[in-house]
């Protein structure tokens, strides 16, 4: 198992909630956030081992902007800010 990191981004949609990597562009949802949160990690998983299979991991971690660091896990792009902003049109 490829020890990796990833920033989780939580959204209510209607009556759902969608957890979203941006990183590594993947989603789930569920019908709370803690359902959404563990259908992430299950993406998540699924798509490294689907990845790692098809020889792309490596690619699509660098093209993510994913650096391995020194203890050999990858370490992911930091999101430093999150806010609502609106703008009239």
């Amino acid at each position: 198992m490829i020890p990796i990191e990833f920033d989780a981004i939580i959204f209510q949609e209607g009556k759902s909630f969608v957890a979203h990597c941006p990183e590594l562009d993947v989603s789930s949802c569920g019908h709370n956030v803690d359902e959404a949160r563990g259908g992430l990690k299950t993406a998540v998983r699924l798509f490294i081992e689907e990845a790692e299979k098809l020889g792309t991991l490596d690619d699509i971690l660098k093209e993510a902007g994913y650096l391995r660091g020194a203890d050999g896990k990858w370490k992911s792009p930091r999101i430093v800010a999150t806010e609502v902003m609106s703008l009239a049109v």
